[in-house]
């Protein structure tokens, strides 16, 4: 198994950027009217995802880390509710919705390994 060296060589890491990625093109399909709400909010929530994997990765201390890989996870809670919220509005068919959601779920089971194999390392 290679060595991490930084966040780039997380599997978890690079999930999430592609789970950006795919938010971004899904929410270019909200209406117009949505993009300062909920077009911006999906966004913010995906961004926080890999963003705070980025800062728990770079912190000193494992528990501070932990803290950063937990709001990560959090964020992706909160994404996945935006993304309900947009198929409940119609903004999204039940396609769109199910292939994001699939990568939220990803994200979230090796976001989870991540974080249980580091806390087997906390005293």
């Amino acid at each position: 198994m290679a060595q991490i060296q930084t966040f780039k060589d997380l599997v978890a890491w690079q999930k999430a950027h592609e789970l950006v990625l795919c938010v971004y093109q899904t929410t270019n399909l909200y209406p117009k009217h949505e993009l300062f709400t909920l077009t911006s909010q999906t966004r913010r929530a995906a961004i926080s995802v890999p963003a705070n994997i980025v800062e728990g990765f770079r912190r000193k201390g494992l528990r501070d880390s932990i803290n950063f890989y937990n709001i990560s996870d959090a964020s992706l809670e909160e994404l996945k509710y935006h993304l309900l919220l947009a198929k409940d509005l119609k903004y999204i068919d039940e396609i769109v919705y199910g292939v994001v959601q699939k990568k939220c779920e990803d994200v979230g089971r090796l976001l989870t390994r991540w974080i249980q194999s580091q806390r087997k390392y906390l005293a």
